[in-house]
């Protein structure tokens, strides 16, 4: 928190400060003005690479703009706590002069944050202008050239002939649909499946998100009766607090892993982590999560619903489709990798505190969980579109052995829809078969 406590400290909000050292900083500093190459940025805004001028655009020079403004921000931060740590020596007693000096030091840096929160707004944010004229020129160019980036030629029979052939797909109903699955079945070796589906004839299986073939169903409704199935297992599960235990501990050590293969500090992640596990074992608190959640759509309060589809799920959906802001940072072949990294840090964290502001309950589930996000967002977007090359091959290891967990508990093969009992030991054998592969793949 921040000294005055009025706002954030941008030592939890950037990842300047604690992290880097000064001489850190100095480099960073220099690191706008000095592109890959030995060029350098001029005052009138172009990049001079081997004696060739080449412009800057208003996106590149606005990004080293924040880039220098967090450097400052940095420094004014720096200056604030040596101020506030000589009136805490003993016998150092502190005068109206230092509290003014640090409250309009205070003041400034308020400014300051919210300065950088402006200027992501109108440089990194895909809402931007900026990018909304990048749009325009595109569709512009399609327009004009024809086959231009991808968009079709309307000379091109070619084209037009595939594109038909595409339009008419669409229009023709999906097989599966006419397809009784569950009409080519022995119905009885799988009589907790069937019992299912006779439920779905009494009444509509509450579902989020239809994930039919992302776990490799033959159609919704064998997902949903499967799904009902799932449901009870992972509450008969969940009764057992050794499985709970289980869990807990299996997930605070993947992702402190994935952290310490990063090169994070899990510090900050363990603190939150262990505050959420006890605020979720409060009963007190259950009522007003169960509202919290049903807000959000969440159907089911169980394991499944809440960790796997909601969150995990839910976080993996996002990582497929980065806003356009989020590439044109990792794509700015002007900018280092260190205030790249930086750069998305800091765009998640503000996305996340104003989330944090909203939010009903402020001391709720949701705020429990952005804590938790703000330690592991900026590593997997890092992980998964940045530079590193190892660390986008765990991240990726990571998400194929969940997405694969899930296809094996919804399938036949993996798991015995015959009672719940043999459903949740199947489950619990696969959860562990996965878990298994991922630390050998995090050890290696």
């Amino acid at each position: 928190m921040s000294v005055a406590g009025s706002k954030v400290s941008a030592r939890s909000y950037s990842p300047s400060g604690s992290v880097h050292a000064i001489s850190d900083r100095m480099s960073l500093a220099s690191g706008s003005l000095v592109a890959a190459g030995g060029g350098t940025v001029g005052t009138m805004g172009t990049m001079t690479l081997l004696g060739n001028t080449t412009p800057l655009t208003p996106q590149q020079l606005g990004v080293m703009g924040m880039e220098a403004l967090e450097n400052v921000v940095s420094y004014w931060e720096d200056a604030l706590t040596g101020r506030n740590d000589l009136s805490d020596i003993p016998g150092r007693a502190a005068n109206a002069d230092q509290d003014e000096f640090c409250r309009e030091l205070q003041n400034l840096l308020d400014a300051a944050y919210n300065l950088q929160e402006q200027g992501e707004l109108l440089f990194l944010d895909e809402r931007s202008v900026l990018y909304r004229d990048d749009e325009r020129k595109a569709i512009t160019a399609g327009g004009e050239h024809g086959l231009t980036n991808g968009h079709r030629s309307g000379s091109d029979p070619n084209f037009d002939s595939a594109e038909s052939f595409a339009s008419a797909l669409d229009q023709v109903a999906d097989l599966r649909e006419f397809d009784d699955t569950e009409s080519f079945m022995d119905l009885e070796r799988y009589p907790l499946y069937s019992s299912a589906l006779e439920t779905m004839d009494e009444q509509q299986i509450p579902y989020r998100t239809l994930r039919t073939d992302m776990v490799g169903c033959a159609s919704d409704t064998e997902y949903l009766a499967k799904l009902h199935c799932i449901r009870l297992a992972f509450k008969l599960l969940f009764k057992d607090p050794k499985n709970g235990r289980w869990v807990a501990d299996t997930g605070r050590q993947i992702l402190t892993d994935l952290l310490c293969l990063g090169d994070k500090d899990p510090k900050d992640f363990l603190v939150a982590y262990e505050s959420m596990l006890e605020f979720l074992q409060n009963p007190s608190n259950w009522n007003d999560i169960e509202l919290e959640l049903e807000s959000r759509n969440v159907k089911a309060m169980t394991f499944y619903d809440v960790v796997l589809d909601f969150i995990i799920l839910d976080a993996f959906r996002d990582l497929d489709a980065p806003p356009n802001s989020v590439l044109a940072v990792i794509n700015n072949r002007f900018l280092s990798n260190g205030f790249k990294e930086s750069a998305l840090a800091t765009a998640v964290w503000s996305v996340l505190k104003a989330k944090k502001r909203m939010l009903k309950f402020p001391n709720g589930f949701m705020s429990h969980f952005y804590c938790i996000t703000e330690q592991l967002s900026p590593l997997m977007v890092w992980g998964f579109f940045g530079p590193n090359e190892s660390l986008k091959e765990v991240c990726q290891y990571f998400k194929d052995e969940t997405i694969g967990f899930l296809s094996d508990i919804y399938s036949f093969q993996k798991c015995r829809y015959t009672t719940v009992d043999e459903l949740a030991e199947d489950i619990l054998e696969n959860m562990r078969k996965r878990v298994n592969n991922i630390g050998v793949k995090f050890n290696q």
